[in-house]
Formats: C-alpha cells, structure tokens, sequence
C-alpha cells in the first residue's frame, strides 16, 4: 500500500471544488485501512474515509490528515431459498447504482427508487440515502465495518445502526469510529415496485404504463434524476452538484397551516410527505419540501452567487459555474438558509458532508 502526498480532492467529489489531501490512499482491504488508520494516529492527523465524493464538499485549504478512498470490490446476490427473499452483499468500494441494477435486473423489490444516485456502497448508511418513498435503511440487515477505536471487526444490524431520516449512529453518535467495508441488503423478490411519490405516478401516467415492472421504475427514476440535473451527466453542467445540498426538513404537521398562511396558498397546497423511518405516525410529525420553501423565500432556480448557483433545473441543488470555490459554494448554502429561516421560521440543514472547515 502506498500513501501518496498533497493530492488534489477536487478530482475525486461531484462537485470539483476543494484543496488538496495532506496523505491519500487508495484501497478496498480492511487490512489495508487498518495500516492507513495506524499511520494517521502515528502522524497524529485524522482520518478520514471517502467513497464516490458524491456528498462531499471538501475545503480550499485542503484537509491536513489522511483520505483513504475506498474503491472496488466485490458484490454478490444469493437467493434467500424459497423464502420470498434474496440478498445482495457489496463492498463499501462499490458503486451504489450497481447495487440497484443488480437487485432489479433479478427482480429484487426495495431499491427500485433508489436508482442513479451518486456515491458508494459504503457510504449509503452513512447518510441513509433515500429517495421517491425508498431509504437504504429499508433493506440493510446488517454492516461490516472496522472499528477504529477497538482495531476489530464488527458486525451490526440495521437497528444498531441508528437509521432514520438522512441520520444514523455514522454520521452522529460515533461519527468517525467506524470505516464502513462491507453491507447486506435484503430484497422482497417478486414484489411491485414502490410507487409513493408524485413524480413517478407521473411519470409512468405520462408513459401510459399502469403497473410498471422494477427495471422500468429504475430507469424511470433516472430519467426524472436526469431532467432534475441530479444525474452525473459530463454533458450537463447543472450535475455538477453534490446533489441535494438541502434536506427535507421534518416539522409538526399542524405547522402546515402556519407554512400556508405565509405563502398565501390552500393547506393542500403545501406540500408534505411521511415523516419516514425513525418517525411514529401517532407522533403527528410530516416532512416538508425544502425546495417549496426555497422558492417561495425567493430563491429561483438558477440564483447565483459568484460562481456558485443552484440548478438552472432543482433549486435543492448548489452547482458549480465554474471554477467555483468552496467558500462560494458556503455563501450561497447559508444564504438560502437564512432567507427561509426569515420567511418561515424554518432552518434547513446542509445534506453535504464538509472536509477540512473549521467546526461551525
């Protein structure tokens, strides 16, 4: 295994944005990640683990520890023997729209809406990837990961992991004590596809296709991903995001008829979606649209700061123009959080992880 020095981050995040990487190295081995994390601690630098850079909004100054990017690995599907279930067991290095390929091309439900979003394997849990209805959580039945702390490794079960809306224990509780190198997904076989969300209905209502098969559904969630500018696309400058820099904030329900009252529209008119894992129906809690608020703070799609904008397609994306800087990226970020906070008395929450940023 060879660390490498001052290597540019940029090149490795959706975004392209970012300085350079006091050590780097690159590696789908536990053993491997092992020897980066003894050398962090004898150098006395954090560690930091990165995947498809797709969630990732590093620094101008750079990050003065060590990355160790996790790429490769293997993948495996197993039929779960007559039980009406299968399993697709990955490694952190892979990526995760191969996952979901593999789970629909053999007719595995549960991941379906999960198709064309950027990133790894490893990182999914992290954040609890979701979209259109599903999250990764759904599916996850157990972790891989090696201990940072305890230099062993453990196995843990989906409830271990903390999952719900866009949290679990990695990226709250015990952020940083666990690298992530394996995950086991369960799938429903022979199952329809989820069908929740507005913008697939409409899709397929639009198709004239009335009970859509899983692969249909997947590419049918990219095609809606690609319109949005949320799919990587070198051809398309409103992809080169770290994806939705805003998540969906989750409020009370009876603060739908205050959100309406502001913007001057029917309670129907707002839109609201469940709450999602981790979130008890009797607890009366819904999620919000943060790009309904945007919009209606003032935030048009497109609004640019110095070379950083959100989509010309999606205002919950920030995109770079161009040779954007970090720090532009942060400007936009904060100011379009604090004109919703003006306007609704609602904080939106950065989705991206930030490398290499003074703690905030």
């Amino acid at each position: 295994m060879k660390i490498l020095e001052n290597i540019s981050l940029a090149q490795y995040t959706t975004l392209g944005v970012g300085g350079v990487a006091r050590w780097f190295v690159e590696t789908s081995f536990e053993d491997e990640v092992l020897v980066a994390m003894r050398f962090a601690s004898a150098q006395n630098v954090p560690l930091f683990l990165l995947g498809g850079g797709s969630n990732l909004l590093v620094a101008d100054e750079g990050f003065t520890g060590l990355v160790v990017r996790l790429a490769g690995g293997e993948m495996e599907w197993t039929d779960g023997a007559g039980n009406g279930e299968a399993r697709i067991v990955a490694s952190a290095g892979i990526e995760w729209d191969a996952v979901v390929r593999l789970a629909v091309e053999s007719n595995g439900a549960g991941v379906e809406c999960l198709a064309g979003i950027p990133g790894s394997v490893g990182a999914a849990p992290v954040q609890n990837v979701g979209a259109y209805g599903q999250e990764v959580s759904h599916t996850i039945i157990r972790v891989h990961a090696l201990d940072l702390q305890t230099e062993q490794v453990v196995e843990l079960s989906a409830s271990e992991c903390g999952f719900s809306y866009r949290h679990s224990i990695f990226n709250s509780t015990h952020k940083g004590r666990y690298a992530i190198t394996r995950v086991e997904f369960a799938l429903r076989l022979d199952q329809p596809p989820s069908l929740q969300y507005r913008d697939v209905k409409n899709y397929f209502a639009e198709c004239g296709v009335a009970q859509p098969t899983l692969a249909e559904t997947a590419t049918a969630v990219r095609e809606i991903r690609r319109r949005k500018g949320m799919l990587l696309d070198a051809d398309d400058p409103d992809s080169r995001s770290a994806g939705s820099f805003f998540k969906n904030p989750v409020a009370r329900a009876d603060s739908v008829v205050r959100l309406a009252k502001i913007a001057g529209c029917r309670v129907e008119e707002v839109p609201q979606f469940p709450a999602g894992w981790g979130y008890a129906p009797e607890n009366g809690m819904v999620k919000l649209s943060a790009a309904w608020l945007i919009e209606r703070a003032g935030f048009g799609k497109g609004f640019a700061m110095g070379r950083a904008a959100l989509s010309s397609k999606h205002v919950l994306a920030i995109v770079n123009l161009g040779n954007a800087t970090a720090a532009e990226i942060v400007s936009l970020g904060d100011a379009v959080i604090a004109g919703v906070e003006r306007a609704f008395a609602v904080r939106l929450e950065r989705e991206p992880v930030l490398l290499g940023f003074p703690v905030r």
